[in-house]
């Protein structure tokens, strides 16, 4: 009997050692902030996550537990872009603290899909990047854009035989040029020559081929970038601009769709050799590189909340009587060329509670004009509306109403 129990043990023992053996001995894992996007790879026998961040983690000086909601709490839905996605997360979750009786529920699933629910009435906003249609318009009956914030869209790469600095230089033509896929490999004429302090470097790759990268769904972040791509010439750039296009780089079987932001960010970081254009807070936050550009007025900028601003100047007294207006290829010296307004869709009058619509003008008011909101929008590279185009959103913001009432906040 006790023979046989030790064969028993024996044998369970060796299993367990077996099994052992055949696991990876090392798991990298990043654990998620608010809002993120996990990549597993297996690299050699090893289980690998490669995490996306939509959101910075918070500093230590920052709470990390939310006050408990007071009783009566009312609860906010929206969705859309994800190109403000990392700077609704941190308002959201810092508005609790402003109004314990308010939770805001954001989710970061384009604007293509933002706008369709507006429009259907399963949330209370929508954000959207992506201006909405005159048959949008007509089906929501009271919708309304409101620009919140402006953000750069940058081109990322990845090419680990490419050094940190000197970072790419890339200009309107060669972006044509790579997703019309007449420009395949990193070595090309046109992009040696915008970067002479690589050109060692780009002629001796290894990998030489490009691997174009762009959303796969209904994108705010896309209808800003191919715009920006028909400003600089429209003859090249035949695609069209908008939310979603058919891509010249997939019919040449160069091209690579990722699902938002977020999506396209883990593309790019999981496919050396690859290039693809993302809101710049996504590049801050992961740590990808990304290219300088070369603006229209011919000097070589980066993206930062300053050359964001400067496109605002550009464009200054052109937004339209709908509150929106196009940001791409600004004239001016210091401005960053792929710049678009980030809008909220609200509903002017067509709210069914008035407790909500009330939190969710007061919420808009607090993100317009709340010092510290500012601040966390310029830490991750937005830039905040200029005067005269803010003074137009919040005089549009005192003109909702509910039940037949203007809606009255507490400021």
């Amino acid at each position: 009997m006790f023979r046989n129990l030790r064969y028993v043990l024996f044998m369970v023992i060796l299993t367990s050692l077996l099994l052992s053996a055949c696991q990876p001995t090392e798991v990298i894992k990043t654990v998620e902030v608010v809002k993120t996007q996990v990549i597993t790879q297996v690299v050699q026998g090893q289980t690998v996550e490669k995490v996306i961040t939509a959101t910075p983690a918070p500093t230590k000086a920052e709470p990390t537990k939310a006050p408990t909601l007071a009783k009566g709490s009312v609860q906010i839905n929206g969705s859309g872009a994800t190109f403000p996605l990392p700077v609704y997360n941190q308002w959201t979750f810092a508005y609790q603290f402003v109004d314990p009786a308010v939770v805001i529920n954001y989710q970061g699933v384009g604007s293509g899909a933002g706008k369709k629910a507006i429009v259907e009435g399963t949330v209370d906003f929508a954000g959207s990047d992506s201006l909405v249609t005159d048959a949008e318009y007509a089906a929501g009956k009271d919708l309304q854009m409101l620009p919140i914030l402006a953000g750069s869209v940058v081109a990322i790469y990845n090419h680990p035989e490419l050094p940190a600095t000197p970072r790419l230089i890339l200009d309107g033509k060669t972006l044509i040029g790579i997703y019309n896929a007449k420009i395949m490999n990193w070595d090309d004429p046109a992009i040696v020559a915008l970067n002479p302090g690589l050109k060692d470097k780009l002629t001796t790759l290894k990998n030489k081929k490009i691997t174009a990268v762009h959303r796969s769904d209904g994108s705010g972040t896309t209808e800003i970038f191919t715009k920006y791509l028909t400003a600089v010439d429209k003859n090249e750039w035949k695609a069209g601009a908008a939310a979603s296009i058919e891509w010249p780089v997939d019919k040449a079987g160069n091209g690579v769709g990722g699902k938002g932001n977020p999506g396209v960010a883990a593309v790019v970081l999981n496919t050396p050799g690859s290039i693809g254009y993302v809101e710049l807070s996504y590049a801050k936050s992961n740590n990808v590189p990304f290219a300088q550009m070369i603006n229209a007025a011919g000097k070589t900028v980066d993206a930062n909340d300053k050359s964001t601003a400067s496109a605002m100047s550009d464009f200054a007294g052109s937004l339209s009587d709908k509150l929106t207006a196009d940001l791409v290829n600004g004239k001016g010296e210091g401005t960053w060329p792929i710049v678009g307004y980030t809008y909220l869709v609200i509903k002017m009058k067509d709210m069914k509670d008035c407790t909500k619509a009330t939190k969710l003008v007061e919420f808009i008011n607090w993100a317009l004009t709340d010092p510290s909101a500012a601040k966390v929008a310029g830490d991750l590279g937005y830039s905040v509306l200029p005067k005269d185009v803010q003074t137009k959103v919040l005089a549009k913001l005192n003109e909702v109403s509910c039940a037949g009432k203007p809606v009255v906040i507490n400021k």
